[in-house]
């Protein structure tokens, strides 16, 4: 094994530091325990923090959340910021899924009344949610009017009667990331992009159905309206082609630039500009295009989940209940202030694989999350649980405002494929009371949850590092699988 050019030394319980060593500007800090730190030693990961920590203009640390592993130049569950002077802007630290996020919707249902239901009603969300690789969805626009999409966000599915204006303060950034700018959008992007919207994607992609297992938090829970066993909905996906292709298209001109801004990069995947240049600029007002598109495909995707719901179990909105709790992404790069050596500081945060965890009172925050800190949603595994959190003073201090994003994969798909020849991964979750849907022969195989971390361990680990407090913990139903 090759001699790594840095050393792990552990702080405390739940924190482990690379101090700064070589060309690093900043010392690493990963944040695991015994239970989850060989999974990160079997990787690449922490080297990718080591080498984050070597990029122009980054403060404070490069970090990463316990569900850290192994990504494009930087790790998934990585997070860095950079001085709005002298920083660059990393495409490899948003990732090729530009705002890849959660969303999860309350309703007014319990276990017990859709236990008997679970299958038709997955069975329809399947039918009616378009899945998979290249998924087309029913909504189809040209030019002009997917622009619109991509400076309006959420707010133009609103517009469009699908949620409602309400919605808009229970999503991140209200929905729509400032600064977005289509014409720098390539004609391929919005190729990619112009049939997709209301589409779930394909690989760890799900819509999914689960009830209120376990409530931590009573007084935090009732604030948000969440009670003991209370039927949720849950949506992972992201920008699609569109996000993809605007990554693409970046990262070859930023390849390109680096040796004429003078910057040395230890891995070429970490290709970036200075804030300060035009290309930064383009990049920026691409990226939050494609993130508006992301939050955008969300609310349209929750609006045919409600719909689909209510005709295919043939109950009233009365009944149903359904209505938003929060919508945050997980792959983004965001101008923020934060405190650092006592300075307030405008920073350029990259969050991959990471989510915002912002506290309470924090300016940023909606009222209706004003008193109680933001919902963090953290997706597990298709067997296990999943939790929502809510945001802590801690991560101001340590982490930029941010916590993790959910289990973190420890095998790689061929891995997942080789363990579980033979086996019968829809029998399974049936035999714990998952009922799946998927597209794609491998889907299951690839997805099956011991190919991630344990995410109870995964939140655990944030809760005591006082980023983010356990607020809720969801048991998965049923699922459809892209």
């Amino acid at each position: 094994m090759t001699q790594k050019p840095y050393k792990l030394v552990q702080i405390d319980e739940v924190r482990w530091e690379i101090p700064r060593t070589g060309k690093m500007r900043v010392p690493g800090l990963i944040y695991t325990d015994a239970r989850t730190l060989p999974d990160i030693e079997k990787d690449e990961s922490a080297d990718q923090v080591y080498n984050v920590a070597q990029l122009p203009g980054i403060v404070g640390r490069s970090l990463a959340m316990p569900d850290v592993h192994w990504g494009y130049g930087f790790p998934i569950g990585g997070v860095a910021a950079f001085d709005e002077h002298e920083g660059v802007v990393s495409p490899g630290g948003v990732g090729y899924d530009i705002n890849c996020g959660v969303r999860i919707a309350l309703t007014g249902l319990n276990k017990e009344s859709l236990y008997p239901r679970i299958r038709p009603l997955i069975d329809s969300f399947f039918a009616k949610v378009p899945s998979g690789v290249g998924s087309r969805g029913g909504i189809r626009l040209n030019k002009s009017e997917l622009s619109k999409v991509l400076k309006a966000g959420a707010a133009w599915a609103v517009s469009q009667g699908m949620g409602e204006e309400s919605d808009l303060d229970r999503i991140e950034a209200g929905g729509a990331l400032q600064g977005a700018d289509p014409s720098v959008v390539s004609d391929r992007a919005f190729e990619r992009g112009k049939d997709q919207l209301g589409t779930l994607g394909s690989g760890n992609h799900f819509l999914e159905i689960g009830f209120i297992e376990k409530i931590f938090d009573e007084d935090t829970a009732a604030q948000w309206g969440i009670v003991q066993d209370q039927v949720t909905v849950m949506v992972h996906s992201g920008s699609r082609g569109l996000g993809y292709q605007v990554c693409d298209d970046f990262l070859a001109r930023m390849v390109k630039s680096v040796a004429a801004e003078g910057i040395e990069l230890p891995d070429r995947q970490l290709a970036c500009t200075r804030l300060h240049t035009p290309l930064a600029r383009e990049y920026l007002g691409a990226m939050a295009a494609a993130a508006n598109f992301a939050f955008a495909n969300r609310q349209i995707l929750m609006h045919l989940a409600r719909t689909t719901w209510e005709k295919s179990l043939g109950i009233s909105p009365r009944e149903l209940q359904f209505r938003l709790l929060y919508d945050v992404c997980h792959n983004v790069a965001k101008f923020e202030m934060h405190t650092l050596n006592g300075q307030k500081r405008r920073v350029m945060v990259h969050r991959k694989g990471a989510t915002r965890a912002f506290p309470k009172n924090h300016p940023e925050l909606s009222e209706v999350y004003r008193s109680t800190g933001q919902p963090v949603l953290i997706p597990g595994d298709m067997g296990r649980a999943s939790y929502i959190l809510a945001g802590q003073e801690g991560a101001m201090n340590e982490t930029f405002g941010s916590a993790c994003h959910g289990a973190g994969r420890i095998l790689s798909r061929h891995e997942a494929l080789r363990q579980t020849k033979g086996r019968s991964i829809e029998r399974e979750l049936q035999d714990q009371n998952v009922y799946p849907r998927w597209v794609g022969r491998k889907t299951l195989r690839e997805e099956f949850p011991h190919a991630y971390k344990d995410v109870s361990i995964v939140v655990d680990v944030v809760q005591r590092a006082g980023l983010a407090r356990k607020v809720a913990r969801i048991r998965p139903m049923g699922v459809v699988k892209g």
